[in-house]
């Protein structure tokens, strides 16, 4: 695969790529829109990737071409003059301008991009993209850059450029989690631990087909609303908030359901941690079907359709537990079942899906279909 994408590059710019930066896709198993409240999640990577093949140049010209986005030809910005453009690009410019913000000494360059990472999934195709481009100029311009730097690299590109309040989650993610273990990730210190899967359980992870993004609409209007009931709460976060805490003191609708949804979504967290460090893909998976009824009922992000995949799913009895994963408003769900059954089960899962609820959905775990390598 990487001799092909050297040779596209070629086809492309007329020269050899000289360095080449990759990064994973995420699926969250659980803690949702906590990350952005200062509190706990915890993804793991996926097999699917972004690859981007990349060769300097002498001025400060950026030509970037991308295999998944169709009829867009070569792409050019200014390194330096990086302005929003309101589409794919701007991810690309993000990550220059965060590390121009920085005073890191980059130049132009050509650049080809290619990912594996299903586009508005809910699998941070973004995070995956903008490590991915870190990484290639970071060996192009002979950089030496701390990982958790190259992910405060990413989350600034993805925050200030292109204007969408994710929390810092699917960089970390991008940067350091792996395909066989979750990230049990502390938003707050960026302090991350890696656990294993128990041994009787692997994962299923299946697109809804209904697509979401989560630079608009409701997902900024969440972060508000966090935002505004950690003022009334008196805290710098919802992480600093107990369930005791939310006895004593009166929100209004909606902002008690939202801060609900944060303060046990945390607490969830911290309990799928115990059950993965004594092997307990039951009791993980409980917490997998609470952490849905939350996002569902308390914070409102889910969908019909979503709820419907998950349904199903829960109703399958090799399925430990089921619940959407990312911001919500469509997207994938995240299914722990019993390990040597997943491909019968998504098979299964997705069949009954389709049929009762006339969409087409994709199971993207395990793979069905090569992967960047």
């Amino acid at each position: 695969m990487a001799d092909v994408a050297a040779a596209a590059f070629e086809a492309l710019f007329g020269r050899a790529p000289s360095i080449a930066g990759d990064a994973p896709g995420r699926v969250n198993l659980i803690g949702e829109h906590t990350d952005y409240n200062d509190g706990f999640v915890m993804p793991i990577a996926t097999p699917q990737r972004t690859r981007v093949e990349l060769a300097p140049r002498a001025d400060d010209a950026a030509r970037v071409w991308s295999a998944n986005v169709a009829g867009d030809g070569l792409v050019e910005f200014r390194v330096g003059g990086e302005m929003r453009r309101g589409d794919w690009i701007d991810y690309v410019q993000g990550v220059t301008a965060a590390m121009r913000a920085r005073r890191l000494p980059i130049r132009g360059f050509d650049a080809r991009i290619e990912s594996a990472v299903p586009l508005g999934a809910g699998l941070s195709s973004s995070a995956a993209l903008e490590i991915a481009v870190v990484r290639a100029l970071c060996g192009a311009f002979d950089l030496d850059v701390d990982p958790v730097e190259g992910a405060r690299i990413g989350h600034d590109a993805e925050t200030k450029l292109v204007g969408a309040p994710v929390g810092m989650m699917d960089q970390m993610a991008a940067t350091f989690a792996a395909t066989d273990a979750a990230l049990f990730l502390d938003t707050r210190t960026l302090a991350f631990e890696q656990l294993a899967l128990p041994r009787g359980a692997e994962l299923v992870v299946i697109d809804s087909g209904v697509s979401h993004a989560h630079a608009t609409g409701e997902y900024r209007v969440r972060r508000e609303e966090c935002v505004a009931s950690a003022r009334r709460l008196n805290v710098a976060a919802l992480r600093d908030v107990t369930a005791q805490d939310l006895t004593r003191v009166a929100l209004p609708a909606p902002l008690d359901r939202r801060a609900r949804h944060v303060v046990t979504e945390n607490a969830r967290v911290l309990e799928a941690r115990e059950a993965l460090r004594r092997g307990d893909e039951a009791a993980f998976g409980l917490l997998m079907n609470d952490s849905h009824r939350s996002m569902r009922d308390d914070f409102d992000v889910s969908t019909p359709d979503v709820d419907a995949l998950v349904e199903i799913a829960q109703q399958n009895a090799g399925v430990f537990g089921a619940r959407m994963t990312g911001g919500g408003f469509g997207g994938a769900v995240v299914l722990l079942v019993r390990r040597g059954a997943a491909r019968e089960i998504a098979a299964a899962v997705a069949d009954r899906f389709r049929r009762e609820r006339r969409r087409t959905p994709a199971v993207l775990i395990p793979t069905l279909q090569k992967t960047l390598q």
